[in-house]
């Protein structure tokens, strides 16, 4: 709950949503399917945002990590 008032935390469950859904959808495609709703509809787009932006999202997770790192 504290993690949507705080910017950096946001946008590492974010991110990190992002990194997991992708990843499961590469393993097991049924699970994260685009015709289903609700949660599981949620948790393909951001497969698809992982799948489509792979580049972007991995720079942030990188620049995630090393503000994680470094910076707190």
């Amino acid at each position: 709950m504290f993690a949507l008032f705080n910017f950096q935390s946001l946008l590492t469950i974010i991110l990190l949503s992002v990194c997991t859904c992708t990843y499961t959808r590469l393993i097991f495609p049924s699970l994260v399917d685009k015709n289903k709703n609700g949660l599981l509809g949620v948790l393909w787009k951001c497969a698809r945002v992982g799948e489509r932006k792979s580049p972007y999202v991995a720079v942030g997770c990188c620049f995630m990590a090393m503000s994680i790192l470094f910076l707190t």
